[in-house]
Protein backbone atom coordinates (compact mmCIF):
# COMPACT_ATOMS: atom_id res chain seq x y z
CA UNK A 1 0.00 0.00 0.00
CA UNK A 2 1.36 3.38 -0.82
CA UNK A 3 2.40 5.37 2.21
CA UNK A 4 0.94 8.16 3.54
CA UNK A 5 2.96 11.38 3.29
CA UNK A 6 1.34 14.19 5.20
CA UNK A 7 1.93 17.71 3.99
CA UNK A 8 4.38 20.13 5.92
CA UNK A 9 2.85 23.41 4.54
CA UNK A 10 -0.55 24.36 5.94
CA UNK A 11 -2.33 26.52 3.02
CA UNK A 12 -5.63 28.25 3.05
CA UNK A 13 -7.80 25.37 2.83
CA UNK A 14 -6.30 23.65 5.79
CA UNK A 15 -6.32 27.10 8.08
CA UNK A 16 -10.19 27.80 6.99
CA UNK A 17 -10.69 24.48 8.23
CA UNK A 18 -9.21 24.71 11.54
CA UNK A 19 -10.57 27.67 12.23
CA UNK A 20 -14.39 26.57 11.34
CA UNK A 21 -13.43 23.51 13.54
CA UNK A 22 -12.56 25.61 16.60
CA UNK A 23 -15.93 27.95 16.01
CA UNK A 24 -17.66 24.47 16.05
CA UNK A 25 -19.11 25.98 12.88
CA UNK A 26 -20.22 24.34 9.53
CA UNK A 27 -18.39 24.13 6.20
CA UNK A 28 -19.88 25.42 3.08
CA UNK A 29 -18.36 25.00 -0.62
CA UNK A 30 -19.77 26.07 -3.32
CA UNK A 31 -18.82 24.56 -6.98
CA UNK A 32 -18.87 27.22 -10.24
CA UNK A 33 -17.34 25.97 -13.68
CA UNK A 34 -14.62 28.46 -14.81
CA UNK A 35 -15.68 30.18 -17.79
CA UNK A 36 -19.47 29.83 -17.15
CA UNK A 37 -21.26 32.01 -18.29
CA UNK A 38 -17.93 33.63 -18.78
CA UNK A 39 -14.53 34.14 -17.10
CA UNK A 40 -15.50 37.73 -15.74
CA UNK A 41 -18.60 36.40 -13.97
CA UNK A 42 -17.01 33.95 -12.81
CA UNK A 43 -14.51 36.03 -10.84
CA UNK A 44 -17.23 38.38 -9.66
CA UNK A 45 -19.35 35.24 -8.28
CA UNK A 46 -16.50 33.91 -6.58
CA UNK A 47 -15.97 37.67 -4.74
CA UNK A 48 -19.51 37.83 -4.34
CA UNK A 49 -19.31 34.41 -2.61
CA UNK A 50 -16.94 35.61 -0.24
CA UNK A 51 -19.12 38.27 1.08
CA UNK A 52 -21.89 35.83 1.74
CA UNK A 53 -20.03 34.15 3.90
CA UNK A 54 -18.90 30.90 1.85
CA UNK A 55 -15.97 29.10 2.86
CA UNK A 56 -14.72 27.27 0.17
CA UNK A 57 -14.34 27.20 -3.69
CA UNK A 58 -14.44 24.05 -6.21
CA UNK A 59 -13.53 25.93 -9.32
CA UNK A 60 -14.32 23.18 -11.98
CA UNK A 61 -11.82 23.10 -14.90
CA UNK A 62 -14.53 22.62 -18.42
CA UNK A 63 -14.01 19.17 -19.73
CA UNK A 64 -14.88 17.35 -22.67
CA UNK A 65 -16.08 13.93 -21.31
CA UNK A 66 -16.78 14.45 -17.35
CA UNK A 67 -17.52 11.09 -15.91
CA UNK A 68 -19.08 11.77 -12.90
CA UNK A 69 -20.78 14.74 -13.85
CA UNK A 70 -24.70 15.23 -14.88
CA UNK A 71 -26.55 17.29 -17.63
CA UNK A 72 -26.16 20.21 -15.46
CA UNK A 73 -22.60 20.42 -14.95
CA UNK A 74 -21.96 19.38 -18.66
CA UNK A 75 -24.26 22.18 -20.42
CA UNK A 76 -22.16 24.64 -18.45
CA UNK A 77 -18.39 22.79 -19.42
CA UNK A 78 -19.49 22.46 -22.92
CA UNK A 79 -20.05 26.22 -22.60
CA UNK A 80 -17.08 27.08 -21.33
CA UNK A 81 -15.18 24.57 -23.95
CA UNK A 82 -16.86 26.78 -26.89
CA UNK A 83 -15.40 29.79 -25.26
CA UNK A 84 -12.03 28.96 -25.26
CA UNK A 85 -11.23 27.97 -21.77
CA UNK A 86 -7.87 26.78 -21.25
CA UNK A 87 -5.62 25.94 -18.14
CA UNK A 88 -3.41 28.98 -18.26
CA UNK A 89 -7.17 30.89 -17.69
CA UNK A 90 -7.67 29.10 -14.36
CA UNK A 91 -4.55 30.07 -13.02
CA UNK A 92 -4.08 33.96 -14.41
CA UNK A 93 -7.82 34.45 -12.87
CA UNK A 94 -6.94 32.95 -9.38
CA UNK A 95 -3.53 34.87 -9.70
CA UNK A 96 -5.39 38.27 -10.68
CA UNK A 97 -8.16 37.27 -7.42
CA UNK A 98 -5.60 37.01 -4.96
CA UNK A 99 -3.38 40.52 -6.42
CA UNK A 100 -7.18 41.99 -5.42
CA UNK A 101 -7.07 40.61 -1.93
CA UNK A 102 -9.64 37.77 -2.47
CA UNK A 103 -8.43 35.08 0.31
CA UNK A 104 -11.09 32.20 0.55
CA UNK A 105 -9.88 28.56 -0.27
CA UNK A 106 -10.22 27.39 -3.89
CA UNK A 107 -9.90 23.72 -4.96
CA UNK A 108 -9.03 22.45 -8.55
CA UNK A 109 -11.70 20.33 -9.86
CA UNK A 110 -10.28 18.54 -12.82
CA UNK A 111 -10.20 15.25 -14.35
CA UNK A 112 -6.93 13.75 -15.03
CA UNK A 113 -6.40 14.07 -18.83
CA UNK A 114 -6.36 17.58 -18.50
CA UNK A 115 -4.02 17.56 -15.95
CA UNK A 116 -1.96 14.91 -17.58
CA UNK A 117 -1.89 16.71 -20.95
CA UNK A 118 -0.53 19.90 -19.22
CA UNK A 119 1.90 18.28 -17.01
CA UNK A 120 1.73 16.79 -13.60
CA UNK A 121 4.45 18.93 -12.08
CA UNK A 122 3.79 21.63 -14.40
CA UNK A 123 0.15 21.31 -13.15
CA UNK A 124 0.87 21.39 -8.86
CA UNK A 125 3.59 24.29 -9.48
CA UNK A 126 1.25 26.36 -11.58
CA UNK A 127 -1.58 25.93 -9.42
CA UNK A 128 0.10 26.75 -6.11
CA UNK A 129 1.39 29.98 -7.47
CA UNK A 130 -1.47 31.11 -8.59
CA UNK A 131 -3.03 30.80 -5.57
CA UNK A 132 -5.35 27.22 -5.36
CA UNK A 133 -5.34 25.64 -2.42
CA UNK A 134 -6.38 21.92 -2.94
CA UNK A 135 -7.50 19.82 -5.69
CA UNK A 136 -10.23 17.24 -6.68
CA UNK A 137 -9.46 14.44 -9.61
CA UNK A 138 -12.54 11.77 -9.15
CA UNK A 139 -11.13 10.05 -11.94
CA UNK A 140 -7.79 9.25 -9.93
CA UNK A 141 -8.00 7.43 -7.13
CA UNK A 142 -5.32 7.39 -4.33
CA UNK A 143 -3.69 4.19 -5.74
CA UNK A 144 -3.09 5.99 -9.01
CA UNK A 145 -0.64 8.89 -10.01
CA UNK A 146 1.46 8.76 -6.88
CA UNK A 147 3.66 11.55 -8.98
CA UNK A 148 0.90 13.72 -8.26
CA UNK A 149 0.31 12.92 -4.54
CA UNK A 150 4.26 13.25 -4.00
CA UNK A 151 4.17 16.56 -5.76
CA UNK A 152 0.74 17.72 -4.21
CA UNK A 153 2.29 16.99 -1.24
CA UNK A 154 5.99 18.72 -1.42
CA UNK A 155 3.97 21.68 -2.72
CA UNK A 156 1.37 21.86 -0.05
CA UNK A 157 -1.87 21.88 -2.17
CA UNK A 158 -4.53 19.34 -0.48
CA UNK A 159 -5.48 16.48 -2.49
CA UNK A 160 -9.32 15.48 -1.67
CA UNK A 161 -10.45 12.26 -2.14
CA UNK A 162 -14.23 11.01 -2.82
CA UNK A 163 -15.54 8.56 -0.68
CA UNK A 164 -19.02 6.93 -2.31
CA UNK A 165 -22.20 5.20 -1.07
CA UNK A 166 -20.59 2.18 -2.74
CA UNK A 167 -17.51 2.19 -0.77
CA UNK A 168 -16.93 -0.74 1.21
CA UNK A 169 -15.29 0.07 4.65
CA UNK A 170 -11.41 -1.32 3.89
CA UNK A 171 -11.21 1.25 1.32
CA UNK A 172 -13.22 4.02 3.09
CA UNK A 173 -10.45 3.69 5.49
CA UNK A 174 -7.52 4.22 3.01
CA UNK A 175 -9.34 6.98 1.43
CA UNK A 176 -9.25 8.64 4.39
CA UNK A 177 -6.37 8.26 5.78
CA UNK A 178 -4.64 9.56 2.35
CA UNK A 179 -7.38 12.97 1.84
CA UNK A 180 -6.03 15.83 2.62
CA UNK A 181 -7.99 18.73 4.18
CA UNK A 182 -11.63 17.21 3.91
CA UNK A 183 -13.17 14.49 3.46
CA UNK A 184 -15.69 14.37 0.08
CA UNK A 185 -18.90 12.46 0.30
CA UNK A 186 -20.89 11.42 -2.44
CA UNK A 187 -24.51 11.65 -0.55
CA UNK A 188 -26.17 9.23 -4.02
CA UNK A 189 -25.32 6.98 -6.48
CA UNK A 190 -25.07 8.24 -10.17
CA UNK A 191 -23.53 11.80 -11.14
CA UNK A 192 -24.33 14.94 -9.46
CA UNK A 193 -27.41 17.04 -10.06
CA UNK A 194 -29.91 18.75 -7.98
CA UNK A 195 -32.38 16.21 -6.51
CA UNK A 196 -35.69 16.83 -4.75
CA UNK A 197 -34.74 14.11 -2.34
CA UNK A 198 -31.87 12.67 -0.94
CA UNK A 199 -30.45 8.90 0.37
CA UNK A 200 -32.15 7.90 3.53
CA UNK A 201 -29.49 5.67 4.40
CA UNK A 202 -26.33 8.66 4.94
CA UNK A 203 -26.09 8.96 8.06
CA UNK A 204 -24.20 4.98 8.70
CA UNK A 205 -21.36 5.54 6.16
CA UNK A 206 -20.91 8.87 8.16
CA UNK A 207 -20.73 7.68 11.52
CA UNK A 208 -18.30 4.82 10.40
CA UNK A 209 -15.68 7.65 8.65
CA UNK A 210 -16.00 9.90 12.16
CA UNK A 211 -14.63 7.14 13.80
CA UNK A 212 -11.60 7.13 11.55
CA UNK A 213 -10.46 10.18 11.69
CA UNK A 214 -10.38 13.82 12.57
CA UNK A 215 -10.85 15.31 8.94
CA UNK A 216 -14.16 17.37 8.17
CA UNK A 217 -16.83 15.14 5.95
CA UNK A 218 -18.38 17.82 3.39
CA UNK A 219 -21.43 15.76 1.53
CA UNK A 220 -21.75 16.92 -1.71
CA UNK A 221 -23.49 15.63 -5.16
CA UNK A 222 -27.74 16.27 -5.05
CA UNK A 223 -27.98 18.75 -2.84
CA UNK A 224 -30.17 21.77 -3.91
CA UNK A 225 -32.48 23.85 -1.26
CA UNK A 226 -31.52 25.15 1.48
CA UNK A 227 -33.65 22.76 3.58
CA UNK A 228 -31.02 19.73 2.26
CA UNK A 229 -28.44 22.15 2.95
CA UNK A 230 -29.45 22.29 7.09
CA UNK A 231 -30.61 18.31 6.89
CA UNK A 232 -27.19 17.38 5.62
CA UNK A 233 -25.01 19.91 7.84
CA UNK A 234 -26.71 18.17 10.99
CA UNK A 235 -24.61 14.86 9.72
CA UNK A 236 -21.44 16.23 8.55
CA UNK A 237 -19.12 18.59 9.39
CA UNK A 238 -20.21 20.72 5.97
CA UNK A 239 -21.91 20.49 2.30
CA UNK A 240 -21.06 20.92 -0.90
CA UNK A 241 -23.30 22.34 -3.73
CA UNK A 242 -22.99 22.53 -7.35
CA UNK A 243 -25.45 21.45 -9.71
CA UNK A 244 -28.03 24.04 -8.00
CA UNK A 245 -25.92 26.85 -7.94
CA UNK A 246 -25.35 26.17 -11.99
CA UNK A 247 -29.13 25.83 -12.97
CA UNK A 248 -30.00 29.30 -11.10
CA UNK A 249 -26.84 30.84 -13.10
CA UNK A 250 -28.86 29.28 -16.42
CA UNK A 251 -31.69 30.48 -15.75
CA UNK A 252 -30.82 34.13 -14.86
CA UNK A 253 -30.08 34.60 -18.24
CA UNK A 254 -26.86 36.40 -17.55
CA UNK A 255 -27.89 38.07 -14.22
CA UNK A 256 -25.52 37.00 -10.88
CA UNK A 257 -27.80 38.69 -8.35
CA UNK A 258 -30.01 35.94 -8.17
CA UNK A 259 -27.41 33.16 -8.01
CA UNK A 260 -25.90 35.16 -5.45
CA UNK A 261 -29.18 35.58 -3.35
CA UNK A 262 -29.52 31.94 -4.02
CA UNK A 263 -26.21 30.96 -2.35
CA UNK A 264 -26.91 33.44 0.83
CA UNK A 265 -30.00 31.41 1.65
CA UNK A 266 -27.69 27.93 1.57
CA UNK A 267 -25.18 29.75 3.59
CA UNK A 268 -27.53 30.79 6.17
CA UNK A 269 -28.91 27.04 6.35
CA UNK A 270 -25.94 25.59 6.72
CA UNK A 271 -23.96 27.57 9.00
CA UNK A 272 -27.50 28.77 11.19
CA UNK A 273 -29.47 25.92 11.74
CA UNK A 274 -26.60 22.78 10.95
Amino acid sequence: MYKVKTMKKRNRLIRKLEEQKKKAQKVFCAFLTLGYPSLAATSKLIESFEREGVDLIELGFPFSDPLADGPTIQFSSEWALRLGVKMQDAFQQVRDLRKKGVEIPIVFFSYLNPIHHYGIKRFVLDAKKAGFDGLIVPDCPPEEEKLLQKICCQEGLSQVFLVAPTTLKPRMKMIVRHSEGFIYYVSLRGVTGARKSLPIDIKRPLDFMRRQTNKPVLIGFGVSTPKQGRRLAKLSQGVIVGSAIIDHLRNSRGRLSPTVRFVRTLVNAVKKHG
